[in-house]
């Protein structure tokens, strides 16, 4: 009796690659579903290339450094919710959302409170 060994044909490495759009998508997300947040602003200056209104690129800035990536997070905040505890429940919430998309936290969320409504 022969004895048969099954092999399996070795695939290259692949490689992943998360866009920002996805991980603008995602820090959005997680900031409008913070209690105290009335919506997201566009970032100032211009937007990085043709944008539609809805684009999450147009509120969030994402940037890699050594140390990871890095947002920044433009905001409304309901009029009479406290600023400064929003803000940091947004950055707490974007921090989290992205640890359990990507895998491992933002090196750092910045949030930019751009006014109220």
């Amino acid at each position: 009796m022969q004895h048969v060994t099954e092999t399996s044909p070795t695939l290259p490495a692949g490689r992943v690659e998360v866009l920002p759009r996805a991980i603008a998508s995602v820090a959005a997300r997680a900031a409008l579903e913070t209690e105290g947040v009335a919506g997201l602003a566009p970032a100032p200056g211009p937007p990085p290339g043709p944008l539609s209104r809805d684009d999450p690129r147009r509120s969030v800035e994402i940037q890699l450094h050594g140390a990871g990536l890095v947002l920044e997070v433009y905001i409304l905040v309901a009029y009479g919710a406290p600023i400064a505890a929003v803000a940091e429940a947004v950055q707490e919430r974007v921090r989290a959302a992205l640890h359990r998309a990507l895998g491992q936290p933002p090196a750092a969320v910045r949030v930019r409170v751009q006014g109220l409504r």
